[in-house]
């Protein structure tokens, strides 16, 4: 209850314009030296980073985008990532709350820092690096350095092998990824992770003209031209399936659509920039050449 009432004073105070930074409180600054014993994770890869280094057992909850491995359905969870409650998060008493860097929204978690709790969100620029970061990340607050150091040589030499097999690609198809886990289905442009793994897998993203996910019209799309579609299993699902997928009129206007040629993989690992990456790179790769010969 004190840890609750320190957090709306010192939250009200900065709302109100006070002219100095917000003083953290002692037990803050002293948690950052102290092992984590409770962690809350808020971002899929992360907690698969957990999962990876064999902490699971501090976790304490997870937000419902943590879907991979099995157990991670199994925790508590926190709710979506970008719609956190202080409330929620405080009543399970974290160590440390670590997340993606969309977590939010970030009042909420200027509301836990001010708590005590330890808030650390990591970057997000859709590369290898930033696998590598949540990995060295996860391993530096549970204390497991040593794991994760592991975990990143043998991502490194994944990560090599992939790019190898993908550079000798004789062909980069015309690919379009479809956004569809829910409304009016989107396609992604630049500045995506969809746009950076489909360039990672060795494609050409066929939507140059735009950034960030927007509905794209049957004649744009048939001026795209995409050779192959790109959705999650989810997205799929969401659409009805397969064949209700290839029922929408627009796409009979794409040469993806003579050859039926779609890749779909589970969106986590899609999207997720964690440390499957180079198996999703690879997977993606090799689907898009086969269904495209």
């Amino acid at each position: 209850m004190m840890a609750a009432e320190l957090s709306r004073r010192q939250w009200l105070a900065l709302a109100a314009g006070a002219g100095s930074a917000l003083s953290l409180p002692a037990r803050w600054a002293q948690s950052a030296q102290r092992p984590v014993q409770r962690l809350i994770t808020v971002g899929g890869a992360v907690t698969e980073v957990v999962y990876a280094l064999g902490a699971q057992s501090l976790l304490v909850a997870t937000d419902t985008t943590s879907l991979y491995p099995e157990a991670a359905n199994r925790t508590p969870k926190v709710g979506y990532l970008r719609q956190l409650s202080a409330e929620g998060l405080l009543s399970l008493r974290p160590d440390a709350i670590v997340g993606a860097a969309e977590a939010g929204p970030a009042i909420v978690l200027e509301q836990v820092r001010a708590a005590g709790v330890r808030v650390e969100l990591i970057a997000a620029d859709h590369s290898f690096a930033e696998v590598l970061r949540k990995v060295q990340t996860v391993g530096r607050i549970t204390g497991r350095e040593g794991q994760a150091q592991t975990l990143v040589t043998q991502l490194k030499a994944q990560w090599a092998q992939v790019q190898s097999t993908v550079a000798q690609a004789q062909r980069k198809p015309k690919a379009l990824f479809i956004l569809s886990h829910s409304g009016a289905p989107l396609v992604a442009g630049r500045g995506t992770a969809a746009h950076a793994l489909l360039s990672l897998a060795g494609a050409q993203n066929v939507v140059q003209q735009f950034e960030g996910y927007r509905p794209l019209t049957a004649e744009a799309m048939a001026a795209a031209a995409p050779d192959v579609l790109v959705n999650s299993t989810q997205g799929i699902e969401a659409l009805g399936g397969v064949d209700a997928f290839w029922r929408r009129p627009e796409l009979a206007l794409t040469p993806a659509f003579a050859r039926k040629a779609l890749v779909m993989m589970e969106a986590s690992q899609l999207l997720g920039f964690g440390p499957r990456l180079p198996e999703a790179v690879s997977q993606l790769h090799s689907q898009m050449l086969k269904v495209t010969a």
